[in-house]
């Protein structure tokens, strides 16, 4: 089995892409670790958010091949919220310090209903432009833990780790799945009490997605037919409240597709956000465009433009 921390591509990562770390609140202890590659003059880069588990560098596999293809991509990591409207408030800021007006999201279950939570919080003054939601959620009830979201805080780190591991696959995986466990393992590791506790509470504490409000938000759902933490119920319930979103389904890949299926995963990220090639929206460098594709987008978004004006 091939370990992630020590192949060449995770090394390559960790030495030509800079973690910047950013204090946007009034707090200092809060602050936003990130991965910012690709060109900076795209101002409508992808930005992905990490699981309970996670760090940013969970998404590492994306942001070498995307921005190897001219996308401009932001990884991050949160800092500690206890609060959905905390969090959003301290994303708002983030976005605002970057000179960010609009982003695509990519979110991997709690990232992917935070990103959720995020676009319904602004949907007034819209942040967010489009979603990708992998694995991910619209109701924290289906964990049935809203009732002990209020006590992570009291618990020590060892006892939220195994909360967390539970999640996790057992029995028999391919290698690369493996090697993508063992990796959020070790990710795992690396977060302190607090920052686990106050995942957990945020994963957890009361709280739905209101699709209404987001219901101008492009949205793929991207999720595994194999064994993951979501119950089939929790994907069905995605299904309902996008009906128009695209479906982007991967034979295998558990709970960490972005790991162990990156090429795919990188593939329905691309298919995502060709449909914003040639527009201010775009999160590609124009030049790294080709001259055919562009037209191509050009006389498909006129296209609809015509038939929405028919209808």
């Amino acid at each position: 089995m091939e370990e992630i921390r020590v192949s060449p591509d995770y090394n390559w990562f960790r030495s030509t892409v800079p973690l910047k770390r950013i204090i946007v609140d009034d707090d200092d202890s809060k602050v936003w670790s990130l991965y910012d590659a690709g060109p900076k003059t795209i101002r409508c880069p992808i930005i992905f958010l990490p699981p309970v588990s996670g760090t940013a560098e969970v998404f590492f596999q994306q942001i070498l091949a995307l921005t190897g293809w001219g996308y401009r991509v932001i990884s991050l990591q949160y800092p500690v919220y206890w609060d959905l409207l905390e969090f959003c408030d301290g994303f708002k800021k983030l976005l605002d310090h970057l000179q960010l007006d609009k982003v695509h999201l990519f979110g991997a279950s709690l990232g992917g209903f935070l990103a959720q939570k995020f676009a319904e919080v602004t949907h007034k003054s819209p942040r967010v432009h489009s979603l990708i939601l992998c694995n991910s959620f619209s109701d924290t009830s289906i964990f049935n833990q809203t009732w002990t979201a209020n006590s992570f805080w009291l618990m020590p780190a060892f006892m939220l780790k195994k909360i967390v591991l539970g999640n996790f696959a057992k029995g028999p995986v391919d290698p690369k799945m493996a090697g993508a466990i063992d990796f959020m393992v070790d990710r795992l590791e690396s977060l302190n009490q607090s920052e686990l506790a106050s995942r957990l509470t945020l994963n957890c504490q009361n709280s739905y997605v209101e699709p209404h409000k987001i219901r101008d938000v492009a949205v793929t759902i991207m999720d595994v037919f194999d064994q993951s933490a979501l119950s089939n119920e929790a994907k069905e319930e995605m299904y309902k409240l996008y009906p128009n979103a695209r479906r982007a389904h991967l034979k295998t890949g558990g709970n960490f597709p972005y790991l162990c299926r990156s090429a795919e995963v990188n593939l329905y990220i691309q298919i995502h956000l060709r449909q914003y090639h040639g527009t201010r929206y775009a999160a590609i460098n124009p030049a790294m465009v080709s001259a055919e594709e562009l037209e191509v987008q050009r006389s498909t978004l006129n296209t609809c433009s015509q038939s929405d004006d028919h209808s």
